[in-house]
């Protein structure tokens, strides 16, 4: 008898367990979005000329973030880093990155259509391009840019 609750309980554990792993994985929002219905908007934290949308946000929360950038020819982007991971998926155009303190556009490598990044907690990078580009982010926000040289922060300009 003791062999046939205990049996008893542990399917119930069991089953209990599959439940809510199942009710984690639940997503209270599912989300499709077209190209077409992105709006784009200046990016503050930014040098001008760059655009951001946000699909998956806010940027300033703890949570997921997904969100596009898109960058005008001949941009520079001075060294900088993020409070948290960031992911980087090149979707057009050709995202020259490079890590250091400056942005050095000698000492960069080149992304192209597909390719991928992930730039760790604090890591100083930089990054330049030579045609229009856009880039996907994702990461777990809240989401920032910290920039070496102060001087470079557009929104203390």
């Amino acid at each position: 008898m003791k062999y046939v609750v205990r049996l008893i309980g542990l399917v119930g554990l069991m089953s209990a367990t599959v439940v809510l792993a199942a009710l984690a994985q639940h997503h209270a929002d599912h989300i499709m979005v077209s190209s077409a219905e992105m709006k784009w908007g200046p990016v503050p934290s930014l040098p001008a000329g760059a655009q951001i949308t946000v699909i998956e946000g806010p940027l300033d929360r703890a949570g997921p973030i997904t969100a596009r950038i898109k960058f005008p020819a001949n941009y520079r982007l001075p060294a900088h880093t993020h409070p948290a991971i960031e992911h980087v998926t090149v979707l057009s155009g050709t995202f020259h990155m490079g890590t250091g303190d400056k942005l050095d556009m000698e000492k960069t490598t080149p992304l192209k259509v597909g390719d991928f990044a992930i730039m760790q907690v604090g890591t100083r990078h930089f990054a330049w391009t030579a045609e229009e580009t856009i880039v996907q982010i994702h990461s777990v926000g809240p989401w920032g840019v910290t920039y070496v040289n102060p001087a470079d922060d557009p929104r203390k300009k």
